[in-house]
Parts: structure tokens; C-alpha cells; sequence
């Protein structure tokens, strides 16, 4: 079974799920997140990857946190595939980083800010693992299309386009759920970003801000509309966090989260089954 057929294998029809740590701190804070995460996904039947940056490229100062070390954190994320048996995804920021992390993860993912770039992006394809694209800040849903080719041209029909908001005045984002159904006729599977389109990026601290306690009716909103999966960032305390700490939810706030997301998926599919059969 490839990524994508994993991702797409709920019996239920439900959304499928990217989570994890915005970056990896340490083996035991991955093996516990993802430790925590996994059985809960099993139980609702919801097709999950861990997610955590083995590195941080795009900071805002120079003396914020950035990694443990590539390899370190590369061998954590392999670590935490083998003793969980769930996928693991992680961001990569040039195309020589792709060879790589390939080595050790299931799916390369591309931040938002470097979705044009073409060399980035056919050496993701080229390794042949699964690619997921962040939608830039900057960028249209319609515009997404030309990095969606940009994968399938060479060869890879693995792909997937995440949202994470839209640039939206000074400092703040903003979701446009429009871009949901648009992006999905270009036939891949399309994930929005709660927690990243909760930022509040480059604030005068240099520190980026978020709002947490939106993430629900963001995740609300995203499952409503058809979003084929999630992504968000967790932590067991977020305010101790590395980094993008203020945009993470609380890990003991996942399960009842998941519970009321996935009721609503069921809700809307049992719609949706009626309307077919009319």
C-alpha cells in the first residue's frame, strides 16, 4: 500500500490526520506525542502520520531554535515510524536535503514559502516518496496547480496540497474555505493547516503569536467543508515548546477534539449518502 492509498483507507470515510511536535525536540518527546496519538487515530478510525521538523529553516531570529541536529532527529522520526507502525512526515528546504530525508520519512513536505520552487520540488518527486505541498500564503488556490504538475510530471503520483491561510493585512492570516473545493479538481487530496493558519506572524518581538483557541472552529469548519485531512501541531505543554508554541494545542486536548471532528465527518458522509440516493 503506498502513502496516499493509506491515507485514503478509512473504512468509514473519515478525514485523515498530520500531527506531531512543530519540531523534534528529543526522542522521548517524539515517541510520547506519537505514543499518545497513534492508538487514538486507530480507535476512530482515522488514518494518521506523525509530524515533526527534523529542522527549523524559516525563523524569524537568528538566535531562535532550530533543531537538534539533522541526522539525530532524522533517526527519531524513523524511530518513531518503526515503534509505532504510522507514517512520519518532515519538511525539507532545498533540494539537496530531499535524498536524504527520504532515507528516513514517508512523505517530504514543502513550506508554504518555498511552493515555487521548481528544483525543490522535482527533487521531492524524484525520491519517489509521498509529497505534500503547502499552499504559500501568497498564492491563489488556482495557482497550486502549477506545483500539483510540477510533482506529477516527473513521475510521482503521490501528492498533496495543504492550505495554511492567506496573508490577510499586517501580521495576521486568514483561511478562505473557497479553496478547498478548488483545489480538490486538481484530484489530490487537500489538508488544511489548523494551528499554522492561527499565527500571527513576525511580531515585533520576533516572535511569532497565534490564536490556540480557534483551532476548533477552524478543524470545525475545515471537516464541514470536505477537507480530506488535518494537520495540526501538538505539544504536552506548549508554552515549553521550541518553537511555534503559541499556535500548538495541548496534547490532552487532541482526543475529545478528534471525537467531535470525527462525529461531524460521519454527520456530514450520512448527508451526503442520502443526497446519492435521491
Amino acid at each position: 500500500m503506498t502513502t496516499l492509498e493509506y491515507l485514503k483507507s478509512s473504512a468509514s470515510g473519515n478525514f485523515f490526520l498530520l500531527a506531531g511536535p512543530c519540531v523534534i525536540e528529543g526522542r522521548e518527546m517524539a515517541l510520547d506525542i506519537a505514543g499518545t496519538i497513534a492508538p487514538i487515530c486507530r480507535r476512530l478510525d482515522i488514518p494518521y502520520v506523525f509530524k515533526g521538523s527534523y529542522r527549523k529553516a524559516n525563523r524569524s531570529r537568528l538566535d531562535s531554535f532550530t533543531g537538534i541536529g539533522d541526522r539525530e532527529a532524522l533517526e527519531i522520526l524513523a524511530e518513531v515510524r518503526e515503534q509505532t507502525g504510522v507514517p512520519v512526515v518532515t519538511d525539507i528546504h532545498c533540494a539537496e536535503e530531499a535524498e536524504m530525508a527520504a532515507e528516513y520519512v514517508d512523505i517530504l513536505q514543502i513550506p508554504a514559502f518555498l511552493c515555487r520552487q521548481t528544483d525543490l520540488l522535482v527533487a521531492a518527486a524524484r525520491t519517489g516518496k509521498m509529497v505534500n505541498i503547502k499552499k504559500g500564503q501568497f498564492l491563489s488556490p488556482e495557482s497550486m496547480r502549477f506545483a500539483v504538475d510540477k510533482i506529477l510530471e516527473n513521475g510521482n503520483s503521490q501528492v498533496a496540497v495543504t492550505d495554511r491561510g492567506t496573508c490577510f493585512g499586517y501580521g495576521d492570516l486568514i483561511v478562505d474555505f473557497r479553496g478547498i473545493p478548488v483545489m480538490q479538481q486538481q484530484n489530490v487530496p487537500v489538508i488544511v493547516d489548523i494551528t499554522h493558519s492561527l499565527q500571527q506572524p513576525n511580531q515585533g518581538s520576533g516572535v511569532t503569536g497565534g490564536r490556540p483557541e480557534l483551532i476548533e472552529t477552524i478543524a470545525r469548519a475545515s471537516v464541514a467543508v470536505g477537507a480530506d485531512g488535518i494537520f495540526l501541531e501538538t505539544h504536552r505543554n506548549p508554552r515549553m515548546a521550541k518553537s511555534d508554541g503559541a499556535n500548538m494545542l495541548q496534547l490532552d486536548l487532541l482526543e475529545p477534539l478528534l471525537e467531535r471532528l470525527s462525529a461531524l465527518r460521519h454527520c456530514i458522509n450520512s448527508f451526503d449518502n442520502r443526497n446519492t440516493n435521491l
